[in-house]
Protein backbone atom coordinates (compact mmCIF):
# COMPACT_ATOMS: atom_id res chain seq x y z
CA UNK A 1 0.00 0.00 0.00
CA UNK A 2 2.91 2.18 0.61
CA UNK A 3 3.68 1.98 -3.44
CA UNK A 4 -0.13 3.20 -4.11
CA UNK A 5 0.51 6.03 -1.88
CA UNK A 6 3.81 6.99 -3.42
CA UNK A 7 2.44 6.84 -7.43
CA UNK A 8 -0.59 8.21 -6.29
CA UNK A 9 0.98 11.30 -4.35
CA UNK A 10 3.89 11.55 -7.66
CA UNK A 11 0.95 11.24 -9.80
CA UNK A 12 -1.22 13.76 -8.02
CA UNK A 13 2.00 16.21 -8.41
CA UNK A 14 2.49 15.90 -11.99
CA UNK A 15 -0.88 16.03 -12.85
CA UNK A 16 -1.69 19.40 -10.81
CA UNK A 17 1.47 20.77 -13.42
CA UNK A 18 0.16 19.62 -16.61
CA UNK A 19 -3.02 20.69 -15.83
CA UNK A 20 -2.08 24.37 -14.49
CA UNK A 21 0.46 24.25 -17.63
CA UNK A 22 -1.45 23.51 -20.36
CA UNK A 23 -4.69 25.25 -18.54
CA UNK A 24 -2.59 28.61 -18.92
CA UNK A 25 -1.22 28.08 -22.09
CA UNK A 26 -4.91 27.84 -22.99
CA UNK A 27 -5.92 30.60 -21.75
CA UNK A 28 -3.30 33.11 -23.05
CA UNK A 29 -4.50 31.16 -26.62
CA UNK A 30 -7.97 32.00 -26.06
CA UNK A 31 -7.39 35.36 -24.60
CA UNK A 32 -5.37 36.97 -27.42
CA UNK A 33 -6.41 34.68 -30.65
CA UNK A 34 -9.93 34.69 -29.69
CA UNK A 35 -10.93 37.58 -27.59
CA UNK A 36 -13.97 38.07 -29.17
CA UNK A 37 -15.17 34.50 -29.11
CA UNK A 38 -18.21 33.64 -26.99
CA UNK A 39 -18.03 29.63 -25.97
CA UNK A 40 -20.25 27.72 -24.49
CA UNK A 41 -18.08 26.23 -22.15
CA UNK A 42 -15.77 28.07 -19.73
CA UNK A 43 -12.33 26.37 -20.44
CA UNK A 44 -12.01 26.11 -16.21
CA UNK A 45 -14.77 24.21 -16.64
CA UNK A 46 -12.99 21.59 -19.45
CA UNK A 47 -10.06 21.50 -17.29
CA UNK A 48 -11.91 20.72 -14.35
CA UNK A 49 -13.54 17.75 -15.81
CA UNK A 50 -10.15 16.58 -17.75
CA UNK A 51 -8.68 16.71 -13.72
CA UNK A 52 -11.22 14.89 -12.02
CA UNK A 53 -11.62 12.25 -14.39
CA UNK A 54 -7.62 11.61 -15.13
CA UNK A 55 -6.94 11.47 -11.19
CA UNK A 56 -10.53 8.95 -11.00
CA UNK A 57 -9.36 6.79 -13.24
CA UNK A 58 -5.42 6.66 -12.55
CA UNK A 59 -6.73 6.02 -9.01
CA UNK A 60 -8.29 3.06 -9.67
CA UNK A 61 -5.86 1.65 -11.88
CA UNK A 62 -3.28 2.48 -9.46
CA UNK A 63 -5.39 0.38 -6.88
CA UNK A 64 -6.03 -2.37 -8.64
CA UNK A 65 -2.36 -2.88 -9.57
CA UNK A 66 -1.13 -2.25 -6.07
CA UNK A 67 -3.52 -4.77 -4.69
CA UNK A 68 -1.95 -7.19 -6.84
CA UNK A 69 -3.18 -7.54 -10.31
CA UNK A 70 -0.84 -6.69 -12.58
CA UNK A 71 -2.81 -7.35 -15.87
CA UNK A 72 -4.57 -4.08 -16.31
CA UNK A 73 -4.71 -3.43 -20.13
CA UNK A 74 -8.55 -4.48 -20.01
CA UNK A 75 -9.61 -2.54 -17.10
CA UNK A 76 -7.51 0.51 -18.95
CA UNK A 77 -9.22 -0.50 -22.31
CA UNK A 78 -12.69 -0.04 -20.72
CA UNK A 79 -12.37 2.78 -18.29
CA UNK A 80 -11.14 4.73 -21.61
CA UNK A 81 -14.40 4.11 -23.14
CA UNK A 82 -15.84 5.20 -20.21
CA UNK A 83 -13.95 8.24 -20.31
CA UNK A 84 -14.88 8.56 -23.94
CA UNK A 85 -18.94 8.38 -22.66
CA UNK A 86 -18.43 10.68 -20.35
CA UNK A 87 -16.97 13.42 -22.73
CA UNK A 88 -20.56 12.62 -24.57
CA UNK A 89 -22.08 13.44 -21.54
CA UNK A 90 -20.15 16.38 -21.15
CA UNK A 91 -20.75 17.97 -24.89
CA UNK A 92 -24.19 16.99 -24.76
CA UNK A 93 -25.79 20.05 -23.82
CA UNK A 94 -23.79 22.12 -26.24
CA UNK A 95 -24.27 19.36 -28.81
CA UNK A 96 -28.01 19.49 -28.18
CA UNK A 97 -28.14 23.55 -27.92
CA UNK A 98 -29.07 26.03 -30.45
CA UNK A 99 -25.84 27.49 -29.83
CA UNK A 100 -24.35 28.90 -33.42
CA UNK A 101 -20.67 28.27 -34.14
CA UNK A 102 -20.04 24.56 -32.23
CA UNK A 103 -16.89 23.71 -33.65
CA UNK A 104 -14.74 25.98 -31.28
CA UNK A 105 -15.57 24.50 -28.11
CA UNK A 106 -15.41 20.83 -29.62
CA UNK A 107 -11.91 21.93 -30.49
CA UNK A 108 -11.83 23.40 -26.88
CA UNK A 109 -12.50 20.00 -25.26
CA UNK A 110 -10.91 17.53 -27.44
CA UNK A 111 -7.33 19.11 -27.58
CA UNK A 112 -7.04 19.13 -24.20
CA UNK A 113 -8.92 15.70 -24.25
CA UNK A 114 -5.99 14.04 -26.56
CA UNK A 115 -3.45 15.70 -24.18
CA UNK A 116 -4.71 14.25 -21.10
CA UNK A 117 -5.60 10.99 -22.63
CA UNK A 118 -1.39 10.92 -23.76
CA UNK A 119 -0.18 11.61 -20.22
CA UNK A 120 -2.52 8.74 -18.78
CA UNK A 121 -1.34 6.43 -21.30
CA UNK A 122 2.72 7.75 -20.37
CA UNK A 123 2.18 7.78 -16.54
CA UNK A 124 0.99 4.16 -16.91
CA UNK A 125 3.31 2.79 -18.97
CA UNK A 126 6.08 4.49 -16.99
CA UNK A 127 5.42 3.22 -13.90
CA UNK A 128 4.48 -0.56 -15.47
CA UNK A 129 7.67 -0.59 -16.96
CA UNK A 130 9.24 -0.22 -13.54
CA UNK A 131 7.57 -3.20 -12.31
Amino acid sequence: MEQFKKRQFAFLLLLSCVTAITFGIHAYLLHYLANDKTFFFPVWQIYVFHFVVTLVFYTIINYVFSSGKKQIFNLFMGMTFVKMILAILFLLPLLLSDFENKQPDVFNFFIPYFLYLFFEVFTITKFLQKQ
